[in-house]
């Protein structure tokens, strides 16, 4: 089990750099014949939506938490989402930011079960950062067996999830540093698409190269985005996704793969490029920098 770490003697609690975020201007917005059609603030964009309620109700969504992955790039002696990030474990960064959104029901996290009394532990109390800080957890928590590969446990957690839920927004732990603002846009992207990802402009240059490690073309970045989490679903469609994988013996490397195979369109939400994935030490090392300049 994780040896629990002892607090940091900044004047901050680290969780504090994820509950504020960037003022943006209002994304342009046009009404036509039942439509919205939106173009994005840097005009990248435009994409139809359909008219109608653009909120995510109040207790609506079923956050999957993945936690059970094993982390072997990092070298570690735990898996990497439990290893301390200013102290405290990197997977509650996310935790704590979905705990706090009252558009969040509930939050199944797919683990070990020799990891759940970190999350337990925060369900009637939160860590004591400082000697005044006290918080409390306002979701549901459940738990969910992790499987063999990550459809494995997002299916495994899906089992979980409250039959009443509007959204399935799934997570990967190892993302410490997503913001509320970037949450809440994809889930009302996925309530107003059916499913919705996170994801930036690629920024290099992406060549196509064959087996002999040629250059077969170079592909246009302005097309490109790398994909990142929450990927937000509604759950009949992921359900329904799921069924076909699973029937026809698929493998998906995300979780809007799963709704591709259905040919349902997936709306990509641009995010921030400080929503890293913690996978070696020199990402945990950018981390802590980025959360020690907010």
């Amino acid at each position: 089990m994780v040896g629990k770490q002892q607090p940091t003697t900044n004047t901050k609690s680290p969780f504090e750099a994820l509950s504020t975020t960037e003022n943006k201007p209002a994304t342009p917005t046009v009404i036509t014949n039942g439509m919205i059609r939106e173009e994005d603030d840097v005009g990248r964009r435009s994409v139809a939506k359909r008219a109608g309620s653009e909120s995510v109700k109040e207790k609506s969504v079923s956050v999957i938490l993945l936690a059970g992955g094993k982390g072997k790039r990092m070298g570690a002696s735990m898996p990497k989402q439990y290893l301390p990030l200013l102290g405290q474990p990197i997977a509650l960064y996310s935790f704590y930011t979905f705990s706090h959104m009252i558009e969040v029901k509930e939050i199944v996290v797919v683990c070990d079960p020799s990891y759940k009394d970190i999350f337990q532990e925060i369900q009637t109390k939160w860590l004591v950062l400082l000697s005044d800080t006290k918080e409390k957890i306002h979701v549901d928590l459940k738990f969910a067996f992790p499987g063999k590969e990550r459809q494995d446990s997002v299916y495994s957690g899906l089992q979980a999830v409250d039959l009443n839920s509007e959204l399935v927004c799934i997570h990967d732990s190892a993302r410490p540093l997503v913001t509320p603002g970037d949450v809440k846009k994809v889930l009302k992207d996925g309530w107003l698409n059916g499913a919705a990802v996170l994801g930036v402009p690629a920024k290099a240059t992406i060549k196509e190269a064959n087996s002999e490690s040629f250059v077969v073309r170079t592909l246009d970045r302005k097309t490109l985005w790398e994909m990142q989490t929450p990927q937000v679903i509604k759950p009949e469609l992921l359900k329904e996704g799921f069924e076909l994988v699973n029937r026809e013996g698929l493998e998906v490397t995300d979780d809007v793969s799963i709704v591709e195979h259905l040919k349902h369109p997936v709306y990509i939400t641009e995010g921030s490029y400080t929503n890293i994935k913690v996978t070696t030490p020199d990402d945990l090392l950018l981390a802590e920098r980025i959360l020690s300049t907010s």
